[in-house]
């Protein structure tokens, strides 16, 4: 067997994979590439020329340069998806009024397939969340905590609200003193109160 045999370049092949569904199952992946898709026809159709036969038909609109303008705008918020998805909302809500805004100054938002595209884009960008990861198969709440089976019914993050009434806990309240209790006595020995 040779050292350039198919089984090793396999071997590479599926390490990139796994790599790369790591990466993007951690960031908006389709809301970015839905939004740069969205921004590359409103972007060149006012600047394509359609042959048809001899005839040439020059799509140049005089708002040529806000077309230009709101999609690189919008491959550069696609971009802000994929590589800082902290800013996702933004990033979102940001594409969703750039391709309304592209109705009216990029030949119809890119003949409907520009806008349709970034509007679902920038819903998918808002609306995503990062997961939360899972131990040893098991399915975990999306909330974080414990399913309601599992939990300690002690534990200090577990809200009063929740806990059956037999199980709350006494407020500590100060042990009265008998009658027999003289403070006098238990200042001149030297000692105090507390112990």
């Amino acid at each position: 067997m040779s050292p350039e045999s198919t089984g090793q370049n396999e071997h590479y092949i599926s390490v990139y994979r796994r790599r790369f569904r790591a990466w993007r199952g951690n960031r908006p992946f389709w809301a970015g590439l839905f939004t740069m898709a969205g921004g590359l026809p409103i972007a060149y159709f006012p600047y394509a020329d359609l042959h048809l036969g001899n005839m040439t038909l020059a799509m140049s609109t005089t708002a040529g340069a806000g077309s230009l303008i709101i999609g690189i705008l919008l491959i550069t918020l696609g971009f802000t998806m994929w590589f800082h998805h902290i800013v996702r909302v933004f990033a979102g809500v940001a594409a969703i009024l750039l391709a309304l805004i592209s109705i009216p100054v990029a030949n119809i938002g890119g003949f409907v397939i520009g806008f349709l595209l970034s509007l679902i884009g920038g819903a998918l960008s808002v609306s995503w969340a990062p997961g939360v990861p899972q131990e040893d198969g098991e399915a975990q709440p999306q909330t974080g905590e414990a399913p309601v089976g599992e939990r300690d019914p002690l534990a200090k993050d577990f809200p009063y609200e929740e806990r059956p009434a037999g199980e709350l806990q006494p407020a500590a309240v100060p042990q009265q003193q008998g009658p027999g209790f003289d403070p006098v006595a238990g200042s001149e020995a030297g000692g105090h109160r507390a112990g």
